[in-house]
């Protein structure tokens, strides 16, 4: 049976392996927030953001060459890994960096569960992939969830109103900014590629932007003499990075951006617990709630399969 490009296949996503793909990704992403607030003060965003993917780059051609895919690719390859480069590794990070300048990194986290909004509307429009009604409605009722704590995390920061809008405008930025990186990864064209050698690429296409970008706008390379800096940068580099955006776009690219991107639900849950054990935090019934009808939504939108496609004549 032919497909329309971009179709993806009715698939269970109750397996162990998606399971385990998914409490992984939201274990790792989730305590990325405290380490990437850690990196912000002395050494500007940019810079940050550049010898983070020094790292995640070299370290995924690695995994590349032991993985036995090819370090290679051809002028297509190279537009989409440009494009892709741009849209994740450039623009989402500095846009995401920048925010947590003027907002909590748990506004920020929380923010970005909502990335499954966006994700599923464009894969809707540029590849075709249905909307299910049991998405809608777990998406509705994640939703209420994620509002739930956005306005604890609110009433935790503390800030005023300005900061908060230019914070919550740049995080937007970030959100569409990865959304279209996600749609990108799951088109018909990409998907001609290695997943680790087009990230390989994107990376480093990402990473001459960065580098450019910081050169022209925050002057020299800045380096902060801590050793807590430096670990930082190579969690986020190597785990943060390389060992997570394979297993991620390979699930968009096998259940579908949408659903693939409710592991963005999970994650500011993570974060808040990472902040209990670290910071201090402390739950509230909101942050309970919140934390409640997110999963709830995860359930429901997860529980759904995904509709059948419809035969293509020929």
């Amino acid at each position: 049976m032919n497909q329309p490009p971009g179709a993806v296949a009715d698939v269970n996503v109750w397996t162990p392996r998606i399971i385990l793909s998914f409490l992984a990704l939201s274990l790792i992403w989730g305590s990325t927030w405290i380490v990437i607030k850690d990196q912000l003060g002395v050494v500007p965003p940019v810079w940050s953001i550049s010898y983070r993917f020094i790292a995640a780059t070299l370290a995924m051609f690695a995994l590349a060459a032991l993985r036995g895919q090819p370090l290679l690719l051809n002028r297509g390859g190279h537009v989409w890994a440009l494009v892709l480069g741009l849209t994740q590794f450039v623009f989402n990070f500095n846009f995401v960096y920048r925010a947590e300048l003027y907002i909590t990194s748990g506004l920020v986290a929380v923010m970005f569960a909502l990335l499954m909004v966006p994700n599923a509307i464009l894969a809707r429009i540029f590849l075709k992939q249905r909307i299910t009604g049991a998405f809608v409605i777990g998406s509705i009722v994640a939703g209420a969830g994620v509002a739930l704590l956005f306005v604890q995390e609110y009433r935790q920061a503390d800030i005023g109103l300005a900061a908060v809008l230019i914070g919550v405008a740049l995080t937007c930025g970030g959100i569409l900014s990865a959304s279209s990186a996600n749609i990108i990864q799951a088109t018909e064209g990409a998907k001609r590629y290695p997943i680790l050698t087009l990230l390989g690429w994107a990376m480093l296409w990402g990473t001459l932007f960065n580098l450019t970008t910081a050169i022209l706008t925050a002057g020299p390379p800045v380096v902060e003499a801590r050793a807590t800096y430096f670990v930082g940068l190579i969690y986020l580099g190597v785990i943060g990075s390389t060992a997570t955006f394979p297993v991620y776009f390979g699930l968009v690219r096998e259940i579908g951006a949408g659903r693939a991107a409710y592991t963005g639900l999970l994650i500011p849950i993570v974060a808040m617990v990472f902040s209990t054990i670290f910071e201090g935090y402390r739950w509230s019934l909101l942050a309970i709630g919140g934390a409640a009808l997110g999963l709830i939504g995860l359930a429901i939108a997860m529980a759904a399969r995904r509709p059948k496609v419809p035969r293509v004549p020929g």
